[in-house]
């Protein structure tokens, strides 16, 4: 179409291309932080209007076509404008009343995480990240770059999965690999790569500290076919948003398996760092020996000998308030583990396991808390077993925050008549005042009742629509970041198909009428 030729040749602020708006969006108020709606990640959204009365009269509002198939991206909303990366075509600021086109930033193409916002003098920014081009600043009002740069230079392999969080005047943003992948390849020399934490300045782009996971170089380790080189210790990538704690002045996160021997104590771990220098406060690993890649799906050279389960922390942890003041962090992990820790120490406070995990969870990309009802929310997707014993378990639980214990379960059963799809939920959820989201791998949205877990609300999100911007568009697997709520409005982006699930390119808008 004309508007992408125009982004593409130009890479500058193109004007409205299907409808007439008004150009500058209003960015005094925004409804999240970033990636985990609050800095501690706890994903429980208070600015809703959307509740257990009213859910019954959620419709669909507007639709947006991306470019591409496969988004893997999250809505940043204000008080009249939608904000959202639209890979292959630019950063686009959206009119939240009839999703008319404000402006768009066609210099940014690749498009990868949630976006957060931050001020620079008078300025206010936003904050997101490219797959492999690096992080970005933009202009919110007019959408014009301020700077976009790469992290780091010593990991070939870099790319960005988890989501910056902004907090003062620093950008925290985590650094995974693409080696897991490149290992399938019998002629790369896996690995050399390591996952990474870094903080930048807000204004300038530059680095003020970074934190590799893997504090030691990698050597050569053997060789396969007698040229090809093995290196080791590799991999622990962090594929996670950050989670903020403003009165300890910590950044917590997970990191991933080890891609090749040897294994590290850092791998299928938790790490509390020093905000201000990047120096870790503790470090917990919950899984040993965790050495895995894609080249073990396929038994090839690459693959680690002894293999392990590829048990990540995919999920960002959550810090969340007990009644009596204490707080505990919570993480998921793929191997359907849940682990409450000590934020002071790292010491484990109470464990326990839903489901039988796997490479694709498990708790695959984030869980929610309810402060006022002390629960713990937890997405399972169960989509491939660890071993072959123990069922699998797709569904959502609540557990009880300060035990561990179950409150209520909710199963789910796949609904992909006349096609091939999985039940589990693998995207990251949202919770709100009495009610709970989430987005299935079978292209239904559900909302649940928080007390009870009863679904009160579903959609199909698999069909075709009709778009604000004339882009065919198609639903189908919600994964990834999940779906927002802001005001009125619940947002989802469905049509995330790797792995196997069904491809889309859709952005829903529902809403409850005012």
């Amino acid at each position: 179409m004309i508007r992408y030729l125009l982004a593409g040749i130009t890479g500058l602020v193109v004007a409205s291309g299907w409808a007439e708006c008004p150009s500058t969006p209003q960015v005094t108020h925004f409804f999240q932080t970033g990636w985990g709606v609050n800095h501690n990640g706890d994903r429980y959204q208070r600015q809703t209007q959307i509740n257990p009365g009213n859910v019954k009269n959620l419709r669909l509002k507007w639709s947006y076509g991306f470019a591409t198939k496969r988004p893997r991206v999250a809505p940043l909303v204000t008080d009249d404008t939608v904000f959202i990366g639209d890979a292959g075509y630019g950063l686009v600021a959206l009119d939240r009343e009839s999703g008319c086109e404000r402006w768009v930033n066609g210099q940014l193409g690749d498009h990868g995480t949630a976006l957060s916002h931050g001020v620079i003098g008078d300025r206010v920014v936003l904050v997101g990240a490219s797959r492999q081009g690096g992080v970005y600043v933009v202009d919110a009002l007019s959408g014009e770059t301020l700077w976009q740069r790469k992290v780091t230079d010593d990991n070939p392999g870099a790319m960005h999965s988890g989501s910056p969080l902004v907090y003062e005047d620093q950008i925290f943003v985590p650094i995974s690999s693409i080696e897991v992948g490149l290992s399938a390849n019998p002629f790369y020399g896996c690995c050399t790569t390591s996952g990474g934490m870094a903080a930048l300045d807000l204004a300038t782009g530059t680095t003020n500290w970074y934190r590799r996971t893997i504090p030691e170089l990698p050597k050569i380790t053997g060789r396969h076919w007698v040229f090809i080189e093995h290196h080791g210790p590799s991999g622990a990538p962090v594929w996670n948003a950050p989670t903020l704690d403003e009165a300890r002045r910590l950044l917590y996160f997970g990191t991933g398996q080890n891609y090749s021997h040897p294994t590290t104590a850092t791998s299928d771990a938790i790490f509390a760092v020093d905000i201000d220098t990047g120096e870790p406060r503790w470090i917990a690993q919950f899984t040993e020996g965790d050495a895995w890649n894609i080249a073990c799906g396929a038994d090839g050279p690459n693959c680690p000998q002894p293999t392990g389960p590829d048990v990540d922390f995919g999920a960002p942890p959550i810090l969340a308030a007990l009644e009596d003041g204490r707080q505990l962090l919570l993480a998921g992990q793929k191997s359907g583990d849940i682990w409450a820790i000590d934020p002071d120490s790292g010491k484990t406070v109470w464990h326990q396991r839903i489901g039988r995990g796997g490479a694709l969870g498990g708790i695959h990309w984030g869980m929610a808390v309810d402060p006022d009802q002390a629960l713990l929310f937890v997405p399972i997707s169960d989509i491939e077993a660890l071993t072959t014993q123990g069922e699998a378990e797709p569904g959502m639980f609540a557990l009880e925050l300060r035990s561990g214990e179950p409150r209520w379960k909710a199963p789910r059963v796949q609904s992909c008549e006349g096609r091939q799809c999985w039940s589990g939920l693998s995207a990251a959820i949202t919770a709100a005042p009495g009610i709970l989201v989430a987005g299935a791998l079978d292209a239904q949205i559900e909302v649940y009742d928080a007390v009870s877990g009863r679904v009160i609300w579903d959609y199909d999100t698999s069909g075709a629509f009709e778009t604000v911007n004339g882009v065919a568009a198609q639903g189908g697997a919600i994964d990834t970041h999940g779906p927002v709520l802001a005001d009125n409005l619940m947002i989802v982006v469905s049509g995330y198909g790797s792995f196997g699930q069904r491809s889309g390119n859709a952005m829903l808008v529902f809403e409850v009428p005012q």
